[in-house]
């Protein structure tokens, strides 16, 4: 009887090299996520949402124009105040809010819930400034209070002159802050609904319905998506603040300065991924400054889950114009800028020293 060749399971040469092209592949792409190098928008971060502990970082402390984002702390200011079932009668001055709006009519009644959907999920200008009317009376007092639940949450880096996030006064934010902002704003379980909820029609009182559309398009195609606040403006470019959830763990992004809306969309998707993928131990944390935002020191801090220490890290300070550089092509990210690179678990994060955003 004739055997059988025998079939040998030992791989080949040019089997290792595929298998050798894969593994470096994947190691890329891997590596590729989020890098400080790709990041475009002038300030990012992620947090890991049960103990604020700072997952990746782009000039975290850089103040910035905070756009509509500013409007969930306009919702948490006025649910420490307002039963969400209050009725508000909308002002002809808050008719006249522009760009974006629900159209609300002068005159007309709706809830307090009503108007914190419009707000949170179309970013009606209208609807943010009847809630701080109907709070303080006028935009400018509730800035007051918005201002006093900034200390009260121990932030230093956050001044709000506006309900809105439209250009008024002195007004700006950092991303640590904004991320702040967004894990105390999910304790609040209607700023949770709201915020992952795609698309509503909302009522007034004297019955007029009204069609609102979640503008955070992630909400539609990201399964980890939890929900978010975006923002524009001229100045403060593209901004957003999101929550992602993926086996139960919960990450918080927040990006300010994006060039472009598709830019903003790409790039806080990637770090999302950043962020699970640290929380997974495939990749490190990592905080990085560009030469705007240069530290002198970076130093312990507190989070909920305990104090934890880094060290003290030095940075020096950029060269002077026309200075030669030396390692002109390195560590340069997309922008061409310097970067101050620093790995750490936890990196203390200080107040601004007064750099220009």
């Amino acid at each position: 009887m004739k055997q059988s060749p025998a079939i040998s399971h030992r791989p080949s040469a040019g089997t290792y090299c595929i298998v050798l092209l894969l593994c470096v592949l994947c190691t890329g792409l891997r590596a590729s996520s989020a890098s400080a190098e790709e990041v475009r928008a002038r300030a990012a971060i992620v947090m890991e949402e049960a103990t604020g502990r700072v997952l990746y970082g782009k000039n975290p402390n850089l103040r910035l124009p905070p756009a509509s984002t500013t409007k969930l702390m306009t919702a948490m200011v006025v649910l420490d105040r307002l039963d969400v079932d209050s009725v508000v009668t909308i002002s002809k001055r808050a008719t006249e809010v522009s760009p974006i709006k629900a159209k609300f009519r002068a005159g007309e009644t709706v809830t307090v819930k009503t108007l914190l959907y419009a707000a949170l999920l179309k970013s009606a200008n209208d609807a943010a400034y009847a809630l701080a009317e109907a709070v303080a009376g006028s935009e400018e007092k509730f800035a007051v209070l918005m201002n006093q639940k900034v200390l009260a949450l121990g932030m230093s880096d956050t001044v709000f002159a506006t309900a809105t996030g439209l250009p008024g006064g002195t007004q700006y934010t950092t991303v640590y802050d904004l991320s702040r902002i967004m894990r105390n704003a999910l304790r609040y379980p209607l700023l949770r609904e709201i915020i992952s909820t795609r698309a509503s029609n909302i009522t007034t009182e004297e019955g007029r319905t009204i069609f609102v559309k979640n503008i955070n398009k992630l909400l539609w195609r990201d399964e980890s998506m939890l929900g978010g606040k975006t923002g524009y403006t001229r100045a403060a470019k593209h901004c957003f603040v999101c929550a992602g959830t993926q086996d139960n763990e919960t990450v918080i992004v927040a990006v300010l300065g994006a060039p472009s809306r598709e830019v903003l969309w790409k790039e806080s998707e990637a770090l999302l991924a950043k962020g699970f993928a640290v929380k997974s131990s495939q990749e490190e944390p990592v905080i990085y400054f560009t030469r705007s935002d240069y530290r002198t020191s970076v130093k312990q801090v507190s989070y909920a889950g305990g104090t934890q220490e880094s060290g003290d890290v030095s940075y020096k300070k950029p060269p002077a114009k026309g200075a030669k550089k030396a390692g002109k092509n390195k560590s340069k990210g997309h922008s061409g800028k310097k970067k101050k690179r620093v790995k750490s678990n936890d990196i203390a994060l200080k107040g601004p020293d007064g750099t220009k955003g």
